[in-house]
């Protein structure tokens, strides 16, 4: 039976770099993902079982899965990630001032809400996302009503409202998600060969016994 563990943000934050990287995540992007994944654990949701999902969606994939900008909108092939569409959002964070922003139907949507909270500090107020059974706002934490269904289409305003952050400081995954991270972390480590044994601890060849 698989035992529950108990980490750190920051094992958090390390494992799911090396996730999103092994699962084909540019560096840039595995860096994005872990930290979406490290504040939803920091707000008390789950940021693990969450990223695992994506990434189990997305594996060897990623481009596929890439929102594209249509004028001031945004527009998908299908389903978008949530770290892709997330990191773009924030770089065009100023059109909110315009008005509602559309986004294309996103798996995994419960990613996105981290880099709501930058664009709402961008932004100097909160976010709200609507969907059609629900809406969350989000500022330095996020407050929901509804579920967020996979995938999501939303649509992002300014809204007034103060969400403070919440301060988890340690995360309890479930094993199953924990074990997925830390197997596409896996395919980031390189391969022992007979030259890194005998660099690595032991006898190597020789039997000193």
């Amino acid at each position: 039976m698989s035992l529950r563990v108990i980490l750190s943000l920051n094992e958090v934050d390390a494992t799911a770099k090396k996730a999103a990287r092994g699962a084909g995540y540019p560096w840039g992007l595995a860096e994005e993902a872990a930290r979406a994944t490290r504040w939803l654990c920091a707000q008390g949701q789950d940021g693990c079982g969450a990223l695992a999902g994506l990434l189990c969606i997305t594996d060897s994939q990623v481009d596929a899965f890439a929102p594209a900008r249509s004028g001031t909108g945004w527009v998908g092939d299908g389903p978008v990630c949530p770290i892709q569409m997330g990191a773009a959002l924030a770089d065009f964070a100023s059109d909110l001032k315009a008005g509602p922003v559309h986004v294309p139907p996103v798996r995994a949507p419960r990613l996105l809400l981290p880099f709501l909270a930058v664009i709402a500090e961008i932004m100097e107020t909160s976010v709200e996302a609507n969907w059609n059974s629900g809406t969350v706002t989000v500022a330095q934490g996020a407050e929901m009503m509804g579920d967020l269904p996979d995938p999501c289409r939303l649509t992002l305003s300014l809204t007034a409202a103060a969400i403070p952050s919440r301060a988890v400081l340690r995360v309890v995954p479930k094993p199953e998600d924990w074990a997925m991270l830390t197997t596409f972390a896996h395919r980031t480590y390189a391969p022992a060969t007979a030259a890194s044994r005998l660099k690595g601890a032991g006898a190597g060849l020789s039997d000193n016994d």
